[in-house]
């Protein structure tokens, strides 16, 4: 297999999101976006309690992307004005098309604040293609027992397909359009190899652990975490150096203008006016607060 070249190197520096303290590696200094990734929050490890909890997000809208959530440890309740609500443990995804829009709220479960625990997760923002932005809003939650596992020939790399497809394994998450999206999971010196196409811009970020990349570049926490490829190969090789977990994220790009504000990822400026002007309109649904 020739080995993608690393076109860029990240960190995951800390940043201020209100009461929230998390990591962003996208968009980070260097790394506007990787088309069509709009942004990756990793936030946590966090303890919750009863007298600390600043993950509950009340209603609040989206429009014109896909917000995805990787629960890694903890469980959060999630609800919706389409009429889901859902109990997301950890290895649990959350795939959400806000499409033409949704309003949503999440946070930890009472239950789980009452007793207290950690919490950690992914927050990713997928762009949809122009003729997709104002599709039908849907919601997919996936259990990690659920995921379809691709094991390395020395049984010590354990990947779920949370979407798209590796060695012929297929994601059970619907997507509208072409991605792949997988978690890894490596025990120490397990080594594994993952083709992707060369029509993908892909990227891989480290949330535990160390890891050597293509035998030469080492992601490890705290220090350099993200990795961006070039598309000039067939895929990438790991070798987990420490235990280790890690998400790859590949998607063709869509080359299209972005507009964003707030919630909002659109085309144009107009859009997001329009947006607004919606969400205050109602057209996007409704939510009560809990």
């Amino acid at each position: 297999m020739r080995l993608n070249s690393i076109k860029r190197v990240g960190r995951s520096d800390f940043v201020n999101m209100g009461p929230i303290r998390l990591r962003q590696p996208l968009p980070a200094q260097g790394i506007d976006m990787v088309d069509p990734f709009i942004l990756l929050h990793h936030y946590g490890p966090y303890e919750i309690s009863d007298k600390s909890n600043p993950f509950d997000l009340g209603p609040h809208p989206h429009r014109g992307f896909e917000p995805v959530t990787f629960l890694v440890q903890g469980e959060q309740l999630h609800r919706d004005s389409l009429g889901n609500e859902s109990v997301v443990k950890a290895g649990d995804v959350q795939w959400t098309t806000a499409g033409r829009g949704i309003v949503h709220a999440e946070g930890p479960t009472r239950d789980f604040v009452e007793k207290g625990g950690i919490i950690e997760g992914i927050q990713l923002w997928l762009n949809l293609p122009a003729e997709k932005k104002m599709m039908e809003a849907n919601y997919q939650h996936t259990t990690y027992a659920d995921f379809r596992v691709v094991t390395s020939g020395d049984r010590k790399i354990d990947t779920r397909i949370i979407a798209g497809e590796l060695h012929q394994t297929y994601g059970r998450i619907a997507t509208q359009t072409s991605v792949n999206a997988f978690m890894i999971e490596a025990k120490s010196g397990g080594v594994e190899s993952f083709p992707f196409s060369d029509l993908h811009q892909g990227m891989l970020y480290l949330l535990k652990g160390k890891a050597k990349v293509n035998n030469s570049t080492v992601l490890e926490l705290d220090k350099n975490q993200l990795i961006q490829f070039n598309q000039d190969g067939e895929g990438f090789t790991i070798e987990a150096e420490n235990n280790s977990l890690l998400l790859f994220l590949s998607g063709e790009p869509l080359h299209e203008e972005v507009a964003t504000y707030g919630p909002y990822v659109m085309n144009t400026q107009t859009e997001l006016l329009e947006a607004m002007r919606d969400y205050q309109m109602g057209k996007m649904g409704f939510l009560p607060v809990n």
